[in-house]
């Protein structure tokens, strides 16, 4: 789950979260080491991210990266580097353990009618606009 979650002074949806990445290779005392990478969603993607980020699901993150700084509570200058996902694919992980017929850990948007995913399950209303529409 996104750490953070809100909307923006100006009503923008964004998500801060950070995902851990294991290197490819053990270190010299045989442990697999993790970098974790700061990430920030705007929008309908910061929504998307909220909804189905969980601790321990996997995802693929495409983005640029973002360098800005700011001055803290002790008035000292502090460097950020994060990315900005500009797209985020769901991809395995947990709900794929718990429902294991699914074959894309119930990916939103895969374009597959066997996904395992249904917009409908909760019964619910869906809002949908004419800038989600295709065509």
């Amino acid at each position: 789950m996104p750490k953070f979650y809100l909307l923006s002074s100006n009503g923008v949806a964004v998500a801060t979260f950070t995902i851990a990445i294991n290197r490819p290779r053990t270190n010299q005392a045989g442990e697999r080491e993790a970098d974790f990478i700061n990430i920030v969603a705007w929008q309908k993607l910061a929504d998307l991210c909220a909804s189905y980020l969980r601790k321990g699901r996997q995802a693929a993150i495409e983005g640029r990266l973002q360098t800005r700084s700011y001055d803290n509570k002790e008035g000292k200058r502090v460097f950020v580097t994060e990315v900005v996902a500009e797209n985020v694919q769901f991809l395995g992980g947990r709900r794929e353990q718990d429902n294991p017929t699914s074959n894309n850990g119930g990916n939103p948007g895969s374009g597959s009618s066997d996904s395992g995913f249904d917009p409908f399950e909760n019964g619910k209303p869906i809002n949908i606009s004419d800038v989600d529409l295709p065509f």
